[in-house]
């Protein structure tokens, strides 16, 4: 099958949650690998994607110390398209900061304001949906009732991007979107399971608290969507759509 930038994008997308589910285990490695390499056969419109994966595989590099690996995939990234300044601000990466490869690739990059804005949006909501997520988790503990509560998630934003870049840190939210309503949903099916299985078997099971949970809970389910969709990205009039160089290295505090 002859590989198109939807496909590839959304395989690059499995890649993604699969790590973040399972950890950064060799299949996950061997994915970014094969992203990048069919990315090159796609040409120039594929470019993105293979910074894509060569920033995942950097990335991964930096959580397992190998410095110049990192600055190889990072530097490839770069030289592809990539032009996320923030995700190289955040904590792994951090380290890199003073090395004078690092410092190059990362004054090579280039980015609008228009695009920096959806990029500090975009970092902005993974950290928000991973706390809402842990937040779920909590309310969720003790209930009776056997209803399940989805993670919703802010639209996508629609924009067209000035540079290609920012489709990778789309995908990245994506990603993560997609994990963490995965990991919501699998714990919710167990206790809504569980506890249809203790109605069924204990005569003492309080179905009045159970009716009570689930009213609450529909309640809270209401209020997490209306903020979702509240959290929506808005572009800013006039946002500037001019390339200009990224924020300086170590100007970034990552989004919390």
């Amino acid at each position: 099958m002859v590989d198109t930038i939807h496909s590839l994008a959304t395989r690059f997308h499995e890649v993604l949650v699969a790590l973040l589910s399972n950890g950064p285990d060799a299949a996950g490695v061997a994915g970014l690998h094969d992203v990048v390499a069919r990315a090159a056969a796609l040409g120039p419109d594929g470019a993105w994607l293979a910074a894509a994966g060569h920033a995942g595989l950097g990335g991964l590099a930096c959580a397992q110390g190998q410095r110049d690996r990192a600055v190889f995939h990072f530097d490839s990234a770069v030289t592809a398209g990539y032009n996320d300044c923030v995700a190289l601000h955040v904590a792994p990466v951090r380290p890199l900061h003073g090395d004078p490869r690092f410092r190059a690739l990362y004054q090579r990059m280039r980015i609008t304001q228009a695009d920096l804005d959806e990029v500090f949006w975009l970092h902005q909501e993974m950290q928000t949906m991973t706390q809402e997520a842990q937040d779920a988790s909590v309310d969720n503990i003790g209930r009776l009732d056997t209803g399940v509560s989805p993670l919703p998630q802010a639209p996508m934003p629609t924009r067209e991007p000035n540079t290609p870049g920012v489709l990778v840190t789309r995908i990245d939210l994506a990603a993560t979107q997609t994990a963490l309503q995965q990991a919501v949903l699998k714990a919710e099916f167990l206790r809504s399971s569980g506890n249809t299985s203790l109605g069924l078997i204990d005569d003492s099971w309080d179905y009045a608290q159970a009716r009570r949970d689930a009213w609450h809970a529909d309640g809270l389910d209401e209020r997490r969507l209306r903020a979702a969709e509240a959290r929506a990205f808005v572009e800013r009039p006039g946002a500037g759509t001019t390339l200009m160089p990224c924020p300086p290295l170590g100007s970034i505090t990552y989004p919390s």
